[in-house]
């Protein structure tokens, strides 16, 4: 049987995350794991998250995680999910905060003349809104946090979108987005003002901006491809 563990460091949707994983993946051991020796056993770990990026990687830090999950990012399959993508960055604007650097890239906040003042942080991943409606892309500014429906376009070929239509809607609340340094990085984009990165993949990580769990059928899809996935 399959063991995914998933980091459970304080500041992350770990139980919505688990039961859908659980749902998806009937035949495997899902796990929520706050101890470095569960994540190293486990066959394949998700890395959730959400709120303050500087909170998030304060708390991961006094957790004693953060090796566990660089060394899980190096050796095993991992999902990374909403500020948990963020986090394998080098950097974010929020804060000016350090994160893990496994990426080259900045994780950078919605500004500019399209968009409404951003909230002060990402606080809004804390909300566990279920509220469906499409992303407004008109001319008038853009609220801030992007709060919604939206789709997402597979800007190439992966196992992990397989069944999985292009131009699919998921779930987005964020503040910031990635912005990787190597184009080659990105397999998904949404627009939102901009065409901005939501999903980024390399050998044997694929993390996310948007929030699988909470979108529906093609969202549980998503976390079985994780499942069956075989880097």
């Amino acid at each position: 049987m399959t063991t995914i563990a998933i980091v459970d460091y304080g500041m992350g949707n770990f139980h919505s995350v688990a039961r859908a994983l659980k749902y998806a993946a009937p035949d495997a051991d899902v796990r929520i794991c706050n101890q470095p020796q569960e994540i190293a056993a486990a066959d394949r770990v998700v890395f959730p998250g959400q709120g303050a990026m500087a909170d998030c990687m304060r708390t991961l830090n006094e957790s004693g995680l953060r090796e566990a999950v660089v060394r899980a990012a190096r050796e095993k399959p991992l999902l990374g999910v909403c500020v948990g993508e963020q986090m394998l960055f080098d950097s974010s604007e929020e804060g000016g905060t350090s994160c893990l650097g496994l990426f080259p890239g900045v994780v950078r906040r919605f500004s500019g003349p399209r968009f409404a003042d951003p909230l002060a942080g990402d606080e809004a991943c804390l909300a566990d809104a279920g509220a469906a409606g499409q992303a407004d892309t008109g001319p008038e500014r853009l609220k801030v946090p992007h709060m919604g429906w939206n789709k997402v376009r597979q800007t190439r070929s992966h196992p992990i979108w397989a069944g999985i239509p292009d131009e699919t809607h998921f779930y987005f609340v964020h503040s910031y987005y990635a912005d990787p340094a190597d184009p080659g990085l990105t397999v998904g984009e949404t627009d939102y003002g901009l065409a901005f990165t939501c999903a980024v993949a390399a050998a044997n990580i694929f993390a996310v901006q948007f929030h699988p769990e909470k979108s529906a059928e093609h969202g549980l899809r998503l976390y079985r491809n994780f499942v069956d996935w075989q880097p």
